[in-house]
């Protein structure tokens, strides 16, 4: 991947405040054992996740998933977990499945309640356009959860 940081425009300013944004940022410091990020903003923290048309054509269309990529998604599905734990009062547990080659599944249970489930594919090249879209993501997955927890409280809360 290209080593040029983005460049940050006002709408990723308005953007890098949201809730979930501020959430997966945390998340992502939270797995740096080596201190890796001390010092850096959030959009540098962030950078990475963000693929750009140009950015996603440098990574090739088959690959496996090193390491760190997959700590990113991990940490997509941990703030997602998170944040419905906030809303909720609710312990919610974030459960990742991968094969060595990038494909399987990401859930995030709630009691005995799958409120999220997504099929992953393709993870070596994981990330999304904008910080706006990620924002667009994590929030629409929490507020799908949180809609199936008011949906079926007695399950979640088992």
């Amino acid at each position: 991947m290209s080593s040029a940081a983005l460049a940050i425009t006002p709408e990723d300013e308005v953007e890098l405040q949201a809730d979930f944004v501020k959430e997966i940022a945390k998340q992502i410091r939270a797995i740096d054992t080596y201190d890796t990020y001390q010092g850096w903003s959030d959009a540098q923290v962030l950078d990475p996740l963000i693929l750009t048309k140009e950015r996603k054509r440098e990574i090739p269309i088959i690959g496996d998933p090193d390491d760190i990529t997959i700590s990113r998604v991990k940490a997509f599905y941990n703030s997602v977990a998170s944040l419905i734990e906030k809303k909720t009062k609710l312990m919610a547990v974030p459960v990742i499945n991968l094969t060595h080659e990038g494909f399987g599944r990401a859930f995030v249970i709630v009691g005995k309640l799958i409120v999220v489930d997504k099929t992953l594919r393709d993870v070596h090249r994981y990330g999304f356009p904008s910080f706006a879209k990620l924002n667009e993501e994590g929030d629409k997955a929490v507020a799908k959860a949180l809609e199936l927890i008011e949906a079926y409280p007695e399950v979640a809360n088992l």
